[in-house]
């Protein structure tokens, strides 16, 4: 009897080692599959692992971009080929790299409460004798120092499609009925200095990570998107109201992406970096977000290549002969370079829009939407945030501008007039969303890599935890 009941024991024991060894083993496994399955993260910018090689195919979007006339992959290949590296040089000539810009006005819907908690939230102004003194006084001389002081931290049916062929008439300081405009709009201000105009050196101020999050930031988006842009889809929206939705949300799509490719990933460390989970949650997960990428980069190249022959014979001077002309080289490239002409000669038609009785007024109603978001863009908490917010919706407003001033029959006797600000917000745009396609053709299917590589972690962890709780009862 005693005899039998050790034999029981001992076998039950040898079965919970039995248990134990394979729960631990089921342990071992996870472990290995997990650490080969996730990608290591962060990536520094500029680099990727040599070990780690894309799909081939990175074309998950193919076929013709939504109301627009290319498709994804000559969108993608003419923006790596041409557009891409002329943008970047054409935002780093001097008459590209400065803007103009009101940095402090009170909000005009809410107190700001905005907070930034880093130092790259601040925009570092350029000093007078910096920027060039055309700028100040037009058809004068002088681009005086090439030492920058300051530093960011302490560094657009058979309608003529065409407009008039003499186009450029100097610049002007005509209003864009799409945007508010700082140097002619009320802004109020607790400080007169803070409703100055003030030259910003872009290069010194990049795009970036700035720490502003929370409630002031989300309340931005909710405004433009719950107030200002109509919601979509939605059957009873006209094509009009939808192209708004989709610029607003390509815009977005951008700066998200802006944001995930240059992320503070160590603050103690100052690392920045890539953040292609960030990249995959706000941009990625959400195909419809990508397609309003492609289709607001579309709109405004369409922008850019109708007003040809104005940006053409437009003047870039700023008191520099070398850099001018350099500038004007680079213009004349990317209106007239012959790969874009060839493969996507119209990227979007814009002479569908507007048609029927309700056209003036349906025009005036999304023009009304949009200066609304312009104005909201004084509301944002961060400085640096506030600068590209503006620069960027004034470019997206230069856009429209230019696409809808030639009004039906009428397009023969109307010439267009744009600011000098205008044209400058409109090409960084056009570059800020060159390199969000760059970035997304280049980086998406790694972002996604290492999604579903998180997916996989998570539940071996779960599959870990579970065999443990089993030892620990036995």
């Amino acid at each position: 009897m005693v005899e039998s009941e050790v034999k029981k024991i001992k076998k039950g024991d040898k079965m919970n080692w039995r248990w134990v060894i394979g729960a631990f083993t089921t342990i071992l496994l996870a472990i290995a599959l997990a650490s080969r399955s996730t990608p290591k993260i962060p990536f520094k910018s500029g680099q990727f692992s040599k070990s780690c090689h894309c799909p081939q195919d990175k074309h998950r979007y193919s076929g013709i971009v939504e109301d627009c006339c290319c498709d994804y992959e000559t969108v993608d290949h003419l923006n790596e080929e041409v557009l891409h590296p002329l943008l970047q040089d054409l935002v780093k000539t001097p008459f590209f790299r400065y803007f103009k810009v009101k940095l402090w006005c009170n909000c005009p819907f809410w107190p700001d409460d905005g907070m930034c908690r880093l130092r790259d939230c601040s925009v570092c102004e350029c000093p007078e004798n910096e920027f060039p003194e055309l700028f100040k006084k037009p058809y004068h001389h002088g681009l005086p120092s090439d030492d920058l002081k300051c530093q960011e931290g302490k560094p657009q049916a058979a309608v003529d499609r065409t407009l008039d062929r003499k186009a450029f008439r100097g610049w002007t300081e005509t209003d864009n009925p799409w945007t508010y405009d700082d140097e002619t709009d009320n802004c109020e201000s607790e400080s007169v200095l803070d409703t100055e105009m003030t030259y910003v050196n872009l290069q010194l101020n990049p795009e970036r990570y700035t720490g502003y999050t929370g409630p002031s930031a989300r309340r931005i988006w909710d405004a433009v998107y719950s107030e200002n842009c109509p919601k979509y889809p939605a059957e009873e929206l006209c094509q009009e109201e939808k192209i708004l939705y989709k610029l607003i949300s390509g815009l977005h799509s951008s700066i998200s992406i802006h944001i995930a490719s240059d992320y503070l990933l160590d603050e103690a460390t100052n690392l920045w970096g890539h953040n292609l989970d960030l990249m995959y949650n706000r941009v990625l997960r959400y195909p419809n977000r990508v397609q309003n990428l492609y289709f607001t980069f579309l709109f405004v190249l369409r922008a850019v290549t109708k007003a040809a022959d104005y940006l053409e014979q437009a003047e870039y001077d700023t008191g520099n002969p070398t850099e001018d002309l350099k500038t004007h080289s680079l213009m004349r490239q990317l209106l007239y370079n012959p790969k874009l002409q060839a493969a996507c000669p119209l990227p979007f038609d814009e002479a569908k829009l507007w048609k029927g009785q309700r056209g003036p007024e349906l025009k005036q109603k999304i023009q009304a939407q949009f200066k609304n978001i312009s104005a909201l863009m004084d509301c944002v908490g961060c400085e640096k945030c506030r600068l590209w917010g503006k620069l960027q919706v004034l470019g997206l407003g230069t856009a429209l501008k230019i696409l809808f001033s030639v009004n039906g029959e009428d397009h023969s006797h109307q010439t267009l007039e744009l600011q000098r600000n205008e044209v400058i917000a409109l090409i960084n745009l056009l570059n800020r969303l060159s390199e969000s396609i760059k970035f997304v053709h280049e980086m998406g299917a790694a972002a996604e890599k290492l999604s579903e590589g998180t997916v996989t972690s998570t539940r071996l962890n779960s599959l870990v935890q579970q065999a443990w709780a089993s030892i620990i009862k036995t």
